[in-house]
């Protein structure tokens, strides 16, 4: 718990045999009430390294894809009593100390979302972030926050904190199944105003850590700006209302 918050990490999983354990050892114990994994059909030993490690542990008969893997999660840790949870990738990507401080955020009322930023300092590239992705990165975000009149440091991370409330005003069970999730998820919680901040996490690349191949990037790049686009035209009354407030 942190400040009478009952905390949850959920791990969406897929063949992350080779990266649990040290996600797993590097959470701090102390704040954290329940951990659950979901493993979208991995071929590997993911899930019985999870309940060796006394994860609460779910498996997909079928592999379903990433956002199925997060609806799973999420519907299983409202069926509890948990005031916050945190998505975090268990690839070994995202350091897991930090999410002290993101919770602290959240338990003490200053935001409803946190996510872990890649981009904000200097430790992608550091990290070893191959650089096309941190240009595509950053090509990305630009265009989403114009579109949005948002102003965040990237849309795509795998590391991410929720009050419960989220997750029960946005309706995330309407999303895709794919990579996309992550951003209608965070585009649906611009358009509802809900306050979103931002901490600078340090990050690792290397063989065994997930990533999608070329083609499905391209995809997931051009589905961002789509949706963005979509959801920018609905926020425009909204933006041009701010504007003429302000002069």
């Amino acid at each position: 718990m942190i400040g009478g918050k009952r905390i949850a990490v959920v791990l969406p999983a897929y063949n992350a045999a080779k990266t649990l354990r040290a996600t797993y050892e590097d959470i701090p114990k102390d704040v954290v009430d329940e951990f659950i994994l979901v493993d979208d059909h991995s071929i590997d030993t993911t899930a019985e390294l999870a309940r060796s490690l006394n994860i609460e542990t779910h498996i997909h008969n079928t592999n379903q894809g990433y956002g199925a893997n997060q609806k799973t999660c999420y519907r299983t840790v409202l069926e509890k009593n948990i005031d916050i949870i945190v998505m975090l990738h268990p690839d070994y990507q995202y350091t897991p100390r930090l999410l002290r401080s993101m919770c602290s955020l959240l338990a003490d009322g200053i935001y409803e979302i946190v996510i872990g930023s890649r981009i904000l300092g200097s430790g992608a590239l550091r990290g070893g972030m191959p650089l096309y992705k941190y240009i595509s990165n950053r090509v990305l975000t630009l265009l989403e926050n114009l579109l949005l009149g948002a102003k965040l440091s990237e849309y795509h991370t795998g590391y991410r904190a929720y009050c419960r409330s989220v997750l029960e005003k946005l309706p995330f069970n309407s999303f895709s199944n794919d990579f996309i999730f992550d951003n209608q998820f965070l585009i649906a919680a611009i358009e509802r105003d809900i306050p979103i901040g931002e901490i600078s996490c340090p990050t690792r690349y290397f063989k065994e850590g997930s990533s999608i191949n070329f083609t499905r990037s391209l995809k997931y790049g051009w589905l961002c700006l789509w949706y963005a686009w979509l959801a920018g035209w609905k926020l425009l009354p909204r933006r041009v209302a701010r504007f003429l407030r302000l002069k």
